[in-house]
């Protein structure tokens, strides 16, 4: 409820509120709909958190003594995806791809995409110009907000990075 008071304030007008389609965010994306006028929250497969594979579940730590060498290479190249897991550069291409969806279906207008750490810290590199190390620099915290513009010309301007004032008073 904290985060859909603070979208509503810094978005009063919204087009549309996508998801992942994972319970916590959908639950997210339905309380922010309710308190920004109820536009249509709809669901999008590319916004699902990376598939850490085997990893998924386990610690940084638990993470470094079962897998010493396979963690090395994928802290090394966004193309190396954790065993049985999915690799930061194929999250890129499908974030990529609902971002461009969103583009060109409410162009001009303010959408509010309700996601996961990974994509969100995907498309933040992106829009940054940042190198791959972002991704392991850059900390979200659970219901931050972060805020871009995306103009028609394919300009980009990144106005708020994981906002949690909202948070501070629960």
């Amino acid at each position: 409820r904290a985060t859909a008071a603070r979208v509503a304030e810094l978005a009063p007008s919204v087009a549309a509120v996508v998801s992942s389609p994972l319970s916590r965010c959908v639950a997210t994306a339905e309380a922010v709909a309710d308190r920004v006028g109820d536009p249509p929250v709809r669901t999008d497969d590319d916004l699902i958190e990376c598939d850490f594979g085997i990893w998924e579940g386990r610690t940084f730590a638990e993470v470094r003594q079962g897998w010493p060498g396979e963690l090395d290479a994928w802290l090394a190249s966004t193309r190396v995806a954790p065993p049985q897991g999915e690799s930061f550069t194929a999250v890129a291409e499908r974030t990529g791809r609902a971002v461009d969806r969103l583009r060109s279906a409410y162009p001009g207008e303010t959408v509010v995409v309700v996601s996961h750490v990974s994509p969100i810290k995907l498309v933040l590199r992106d829009a940054l110009a940042a190198g791959d190390a972002f991704l392991h620099r850059l900390y979200l915290d659970t219901a931050g907000v972060s805020v871009l513009d995306l103009y028609p010309d394919g300009g980009v301007a990144v106005r708020l990075v994981n906002d949690t004032a909202h948070l501070a008073n629960l």
